[in-house]
């Protein structure tokens, strides 16, 4: 990776951007300090619209992986704690009143 310092970078601005537009990456330097990264820009295509577009952009991408069976029929039933009912309403009503003290 080539080196730049910011002055030579400002004076031949256009030299340099035709180089990064052919691939070459090029570290700005000030004071022999790294700055910054002058590179090609990475094009990117534009986001998909609908839900299956950008499921399907994931998995290309490797970033999820697409279930290997149909969830047609699957179904979900929430089978809670096992406590009796009204067991949630009791212990909020009774940490309600320890957190208002005595009155």
């Amino acid at each position: 990776m080539k080196t730049v310092g910011i002055k030579q970078l400002k004076a031949r601005l256009s030299e340099y951007l035709r180089w990064v537009r052919s691939g070459e990456t090029f570290l700005v330097t000030d004071r022999d300090e790294v700055v910054a990264e002058l590179r090609p820009a990475r094009t990117r295509p534009a986001p998909p619209d609908e839900l299956d577009e950008v499921l399907a952009a994931l998995a290309e991408s490797g970033e999820v992986t697409r279930a290997s069976l149909s969830k047609v029929g699957w179904g979900w039933a929430p089978r809670g704690l096992g406590l009796p009912h009204g067991t949630a309403r009791r212990l909020l009503e009774q940490s309600r009143a320890e957190r208002s003290g005595p009155d």
